[in-house]
């Protein structure tokens, strides 16, 4: 078969796959209703991210199960994000199956060759990462408009800097995400990712970001996720500064003040999270050669810009 007919298969399935999914979202209520911490304002199907999980199973199907373990920490994180979108289960179990996940997945990343503390970090800095994604959806448009930049900068990475994962699976794993931006990036969206969704698409990313690092022995690739990094962890100091439980849902990011306090429109928000995350990684494939260097004067950028606009803006939500 011809990786165009592969690929137009795979985008057929996951088209008709999502199309089911709504169904049954209708049937059995699986939506988001907005409250005091919501950035939308209309009652939303959620989980229609399902469709990241399906798309890495059409991979293995048509191209081999060459990643086991991935696939399988992914069947696991998925499920319980899934029955976590339908029903609120203990956080205590989604700790234990995301922990289970990782570290199979850690196993194709190659972790394991490392000294034990490589390890420890890498389970630290992917729980932060999907997490961070976790918080990021109900923004129309930012979870796979955001994800679209990150894996087109693998993408680039894997066929002019350094080939570390199959081809085909960037490919579906994009084809899935502008399948899903199809019914999210627009002004009132068909679907949310739901838990399923910014969980599973973190995962992958988390793996393919794992399997970069471990090849490469770069830890300044993170830079691919640098806008999500310094909005989360200085969104998390700030909330520790306020006294408040990191672990509850909040309306402090800054794409949230941006989207509430300021009236700026979901997809011109996630627009501008794209942008300045796609010129941040321009400007690193540039100066790949002094790639430390711009990597600190990049966060220390960012922070800088987080930092002025908390202070210009927060002022709004405590009013």
């Amino acid at each position: 078969m011809g990786l165009s007919i592969a690929y137009t298969i795979i985008t057929v399935l996951l088209f008709i796959a999502i199309l089911i999914y709504f169904k049954i979202a209708d049937k059995f209520n699986i939506i988001d209703k907005p409250n005091h911490r919501s950035s939308h304002k209309h009652i939303t199907v959620r989980g229609g991210g399902i469709i990241f999980f399906i798309g890495a199973l059409l991979y293995s199907l048509f191209f081999g199960l060459t990643l086991p373990y991935f696939i399988v920490g992914l069947i696991l994180i998925s499920l319980i994000s899934f029955v976590d979108d339908v029903w609120s289960l203990s956080s205590k179990v989604r700790i234990v199956v995301h922990f289970v996940a990782m570290m199979l997945m850690f196993y194709d990343c190659g972790f394991y060759s490392l000294p034990w503390y490589y390890l420890v970090i890498a389970l630290i800095i992917s729980t932060g990462i999907i997490n961070a994604y976790n918080f990021m959806d109900g923004i129309n448009g930012i979870t796979s408009g955001y994800s679209l930049v990150v894996m087109g900068s693998f993408w680039w990475v894997n066929n002019h800097i350094h080939s570390f994962i199959d081809n085909n699976l960037l490919h579906v794993v994009i084809i899935s995400l502008l399948i899903f931006s199809f019914f999210n990036f627009r002004k009132n969206a068909r679907c949310f990712a739901g838990d399923i969704g910014a969980v599973s698409i973190a995962f992958i990313i988390v793996f393919l970001m794992g399997k970069l690092i471990v090849e490469t022995r770069d830890w300044t690739y993170l830079i691919i996720l640098m806008l999500y990094g310094v909005d989360s962890i200085l969104t998390i100091v700030h909330r520790i500064i306020l006294n408040e439980n990191i672990f509850i849902a909040h309306r402090k990011h800054i794409y949230q003040l941006m989207s509430n306090e300021l009236g700026i429109p979901h997809t011109v928000v996630s627009l501008v999270y794209m942008s300045i995350q796609s010129a941040v990684i321009i400007g690193y494939f540039i100066f790949i050669d002094f790639s430390f260097l711009y990597f600190l004067a990049t966060a220390l950028t960012l922070a800088i810009i987080y930092l002025s606009f908390i202070k210009k803006y927060y002022k709004l939500h405590i009013s």
